[in-house]
């Protein structure tokens, strides 16, 4: 609260005479001016407060109503009045005063003009406060009316209530605590971007879940920033019930991940470490991008956000670039999060009467990119690298930029193993069949050129065969979908090639150098036939 107690003690020193606060935290903006106005080290003159409100209408500093202050043009009247250093606050009054677009009460607005002049010019200090969480300001009060910033509760400000409510059920021996100093800290941090309201509500929450407060809480908090989010309606908060662990192979990306996990507490802090800025993962489709992006939020304990960039296009002609700046707000507010952005070169792609939208909400996703200081980790997919623009790939936009290829021969084995334990729970299911390292080579083998996506389908293609005679799952039932299945590495073989040469200069290939198949060329061959070859993509660079 420091910078807004900076502000707000310099707007009062320098006679502003009416302030606009938008915020839904209405006690904390009270108690935040009563603060500075009465502080004399912080206001040369210190100032009475008063408050209004609709339902009580205009209370004096003493906590007496005046009476007949309830309607609004007759409060602004009142304040007129008040002849000593003050401080007005106004609750909730937009609905009176309106907006550009929404007519107010008539009166209002030329009184609040009165008040700009009165207090301009009056000998005595005073200044209206108008906090409400919304803003809307009328024309005709633009350029009379100051917008002052109120931030979110800091992590301070957070872990302060979550300590005192600790210590306040600790106490009674029904609540458990079992949290290290660490875990303090990541449960802190997980609120913000809460209002201290909603996140003494998810603490209390995750307390009274089980009776025990721990570090598997973090998902009570994540559950009230999904409130937050939804209300947004620009992004979508995904539940991401998967690890690193079961994504199939990318060593080489997964350890970079791994390293990074935990940098945007104040331990990396003090490492002199920055929060990650994201990854960009391009490659051949159906290979583990988009699966990879829901892993790292589940193992880093994070929430996962997507953004639907057509959502933000959606609406009214020139909402789109205000759509991007809430969901950017959002995502900030959510902060530490992993923000997910799917196929991102399809997103800002416009059309012959775009007139321009698309470049400039692209431009200022990408200023954002660079600039952005809170922890938002950007992961962004791509399949079609020509759709990439140049500023999108150069350094300060992404920490680093991954080529996803078709897995290799022990990375076929890993996803092959995924999958089929991930189907075969059910004992009735797997019967005999049991994934060893003897089935899962020679399936790996048979897969070759085959993507992650198409042995999934493979898998599940062999259980409606078995399915379809109420049997168990049999190794021919697998081999039997893979012969039937033509791979994307046969049917777009030249654009795999291409999207390779690409990325051979340009990314850092995904599956670590221990993975590759001797000599880094296996032979892309459906079962029972050659196929095209195929050279790892990327460069080969370790984590």
């Amino acid at each position: 609260m420091v910078p807004f107690r900076d502000t707000l003690s310099q707007l009062l020193k320098a006679r502003f005479p009416v302030l606009y606060v938008e915020s839904s935290e209405e006690q904390r903006v009270v108690a935040e001016v009563c603060a500075v106005a009465r502080d004399a080290n912080l206001v040369r003159t210190p100032r009475a407060v008063w408050a209004w409100s609709l339902t009580t209408g205009l209370v004096q500093p003493d906590g007496t109503t005046r009476k007949g202050t309830t309607d609004p043009d007759d409060a602004l009247a009142a304040a007129l009045r008040v002849d000593h250093p003050s401080v007005l606050i106004f609750k909730d009054l937009h609905p009176a005063h309106g907006s550009g677009d929404r007519p107010g009460t008539p009166g209002v607005i030329r009184r609040l003009r009165d008040v700009v002049a009165a207090f301009k010019a009056g000998p005595v200090p005073r200044t209206l406060v108008l906090v409400s969480p919304v803003l809307h300001i009328p024309v005709e009060l633009e350029k009379d009316v100051t917008i002052v910033d109120f931030p979110l509760p800091t992590e301070t400000e957070i872990r302060r209530v979550l300590d005192g409510m600790i210590a306040a059920n600790s106490a009674t021996g029904r609540i458990r605590i079992a949290l290290d100093d660490l875990g303090r800290e990541r449960l802190a941090k997980a609120a913000l971007g809460l209002t201290l309201h909603e996140a003494e509500n998810a603490f209390a929450r995750a307390m009274v879940n089980d009776g025990v407060l721990d570090g598997g809480d973090l998902a009570v908090v994540h559950e009230e920033k999904r409130q937050t989010v939804r209300k947004s309606g620009l992004l979508e908060f995904v539940d991401a019930p998967i690890d690193l662990a079961d994504v199939g192979g990318l060593e080489n990306l997964k350890r970079w991940l791994a390293k990074r996990d935990g940098s945007w507490l104040a331990e990396a802090a003090a490492y002199g470490l920055p929060a990650p800025r994201g990854v960009l993962i391009t490659g051949v489709p159906g290979c583990g991008k988009s699966l990879t992006a829901k892993a790292i939020a589940s193992a880093w304990g994070l929430p996962l956000l997507r953004l639907d960039v057509g959502r933000v296009f959606a609406g009214l002609v020139g909402s789109s670039e205000q759509n991007m700046r809430t969901a950017i707000r959002t995502a900030e507010a959510t902060a530490p999060c992993v923000l997910w952005v799917d196929e991102i070169e399809k997103g800002f792609v416009g059309g012959a009467n775009d007139s321009g939208t698309s470049a400039r909400v692209f431009g200022s996703f990408l200023t954002w990119m660079q600039e952005k200081s809170r922890p938002v980790f950007v992961i962004a997919t791509a399949n079609d690298f020509e759709r990439l623009p140049p500023e999108l790939l150069r350094k300060g936009r992404f920490d680093e930029i991954f080529f996803v290829d078709l897995p290799t021969r022990a990375e076929r084995a890993s996803i092959w193993r995924v999958h089929l334990a991930r189907r075969l729970r059910n004992p009735a299911v797997a019967g005999a069949l049991t994934p060893d390292d003897a089935l899962l080579g020679e399936l790996a083998g048979l897969s070759e050129g085959y993507s992650g996506a198409e042995i999934e389908q493979a898998v599940v293609g062999g259980l409606f065969d078995a399915f379809a005679e109420r049997r168990p799952l049999r190794r021919d039932d697998l081999i039997r979908a893979l012969v039937a299945m033509v791979p994307l590495s046969v049917t777009q073989a030249e654009r795999i090639d291409a999207v390779r040469s690409w990325a051979d200069a340009r990314a850092v290939a995904a599956t670590a150098a221990e993975d590759w198949d001797l000599g880094g060329r296996p032979g892309g061959s459906r079962p029972g036939g050659p196929g095209p070859q195929r050279g790892q993509g990327g460069r080969a660079v370790e984590f």
